[in-house]
Order: C-alpha cells, then structure tokens, then sequence
C-alpha cells in the first residue's frame, strides 16, 4: 500500500510540474486556442497540456507495472497511450486531417485488443474492442470543451477504477486508476475555470484510450465487474454519442467543431464553465457512483444497475435539451 500512494503522489507531482512547463512551451510556440464562434472561452489560452496526464502516467506504470502485467500486455498499453498521444501533439501544433489520426487511433486499439484476446478474451470480440476503442478516444476528444469537464472526469473514472481493482483483487488496476487520477488532477489545477491551458487533443484522445484500456483489463480480469466500469463514463458517454447521433440526424458533419453538447448548450445559456462541470461531478457521485457500487456489491444485479444508469443519462439528456430549446424559444 505505502508503494501505491508514493506512487500516484509522484504522479500528481509530475503532472503539475509538466504541465506548468507545457503552458510556457505553448506560449512561446503560439499554440494558444483563439476564441470563436464554436468555442466556449474568451480569451487566447494555451493548449497541450493533457502532456503532464500522459507523461505521470505512463512513468507510474513504468515503475510498478513490469512483472506485474505480462509483457505484451504492458507494451501494448504503453505504446498505444504514446501512440495516440504523439499524433495529439502533432495536431495540437498544427491541424492534421482526420485520416492520419484516425489511423493511428485505431492501430492502438487494434494492437491493445489483440493483446487482450491473447489473454483470455474470446477472439470474436477483438472487432468490438476496435470500434470500442476508437470511440473512447473520440468521444473524450468531444467532451473536452469547457474548462475542467473533461480532467473532472478522468479524476472520477481513475478513482472508480482502483476501487474496482480493489475489490476484484487486481493491483495493476489499482494502481493503474489510482495514477491516472492524480495525474488528472495535478493538470485539472490548471485547466479548472477560468483555464490557463487546455487538455488539447495530445491529451484528450490519450486518455480516452486509457480509459478504454482499463476497462477492457477489468473485463479480463473479472468480467462480472465489466458492467461498474461500462458505468464510470455513462455520463459523457451519453452526452457524446445522442450529440454525435443529433448532428448526422441533421446532415451535419459530425467531426467538425461545434457547441451542440449538453454541456456547451449549458454554458451557452448563461451557466458559468466551473457550474456545469459541478452538475456532470453531482450526477456521477449521486447517481453513477451509488450504482457502479451496486455492481459490485450485487453481480447478479450489475447488467441492470448499467442499463439503469445509461438510461437515466438519457433521460436526462433528452429533458435537459428540451428545457434548454424551450427557454430559447420563449427568448
């Protein structure tokens, strides 16, 4: 235990330390993100510093995960979470078009996930864990759009996460969660409103990678507890994908910058950025947290606690667009 919490203290260290560095970097490089029409802040403000999580990480995973995780495994973890970053950070220094990432995006996963099915899980899923894959970095790219929504969210999932290796007895994944959390943290000091650097796409796509990763590591290792972990990111998940689904509904391309989730909805009407990321932080300690530990406590009850949870997101998105098109409609 003593080793563990040196070593997500070490990874707050190094996230804060990294990214006070990243933020002096972007300035003097100019990779400050411009306000505009299809984006939520006012002013000129540093982007890439989603480099501080990735860089605590995957030196947290360095030091306690060889011999603990075998070794295809490791490297496949490792070198898909820099894979994915690296292509983030060319990007975040210079727009890229979206084929060279969405490449690189799914070799990761598709590497991961072949790692994975060598470990246990039944071939036939390795498709799954692909798209599954893809569509976590992605819609963590999405959800990354007001000040401290998305590092809020990663603190949540890596404390959900070592609270899940805990009980299924798995101390890779209790270190692993534990880490990211603190990593998430020591950035989200910087980036909570009003932002002084932005996660950017180095860091964003990264840690949707990682949160798909752990989770498919919880179903490898017990796959009852799957359904708590599915449970962790039900309210971004939701939020990304009926907005996702809304824009195609609409002929709208659905890659391209916007402010049509829930969330930029909110603070477009008049709810500051640190407001709303207290009502994402409130559902999933009221909500999703009390049944991602029913789960756990009950697995018989687990596939239903999930389905439960994933609906009352809906249901919640849906109410909240309607009252927000309502308001705008009375003015």
């Amino acid at each position: 235990m003593p080793m563990i919490a040196w070593t997500m203290l070490a990874a707050l260290v190094v996230a804060f330390v990294v990214v006070r560095g990243c933020i002096a970097y972007a300035h003097r490089r100019g990779m400050l993100d411009q306000p505009g029409q299809r984006r939520s802040h006012t002013v000129p403000t540093a982007r890439g510093g989603g480099l501080g999580i990735i860089v605590a990480w995957v030196l947290a995973m360095l030091l306690v995960l060889p011999g603990s995780l075998p070794w295809p495994l490791l490297v496949a973890l490792l070198g898909g979470t820099l894979g994915v970053a690296a292509i983030g950070w060319l990007d975040d220094h210079g727009d890229l078009p979206v084929r060279p990432r969405l490449l690189v995006q799914l070799a990761a996963c598709a590497v991961f996930a072949a790692a994975v099915c060598s470990h246990g899980l039944s071939w036939w899923w390795w498709p799954l864990l692909v798209l599954a894959g893809t569509w976590s970095i992605n819609l963590h790219n999405f959800i990354d759009g007001i000040d401290g929504l998305l590092a809020q969210q990663c603190i949540f999932v890596g404390v959900g996460m070592a609270c899940i290796g805990a009980g299924i007895g798995s101390p890779v994944l209790l270190v692993a969660g534990g880490a990211f959390s603190t990593s998430a943290l020591g950035f989200w000091w910087f980036n909570r409103s009003p932002a002084r650097i932005f996660m950017g796409d180095v860091g964003s796509g990264a840690v949707g990678f990682i949160v798909f990763a752990l989770t498919a590591l919880v179903w490898l290792v017990d796959a009852s507890a799957l359904w708590a972990a599915l449970l962790l990111s039900s309210s971004v998940a939701t939020d990304a994908t009926f907005t996702l689904l809304s824009r195609m509904r609409g002929g709208r391309r659905w890659y391209s910058a916007h402010r049509e989730h829930l969330y930029q909805w909110l603070v477009r009407r008049g709810r500051g950025h640190a407001r709303v990321g207290g009502y994402y932080l409130a559902w999933n300690l009221l909500v999703v947290a009390p049944l991602a530990a029913a789960a756990m406590v009950w697995p018989g009850l687990a596939p239903l606690c999930c389905v439960l949870g994933y609906g009352l997101a809906m249901v919640a998105w849906v109410a909240g667009k309607r009252a927000i098109w309502r308001s705008v409609a009375h003015g």
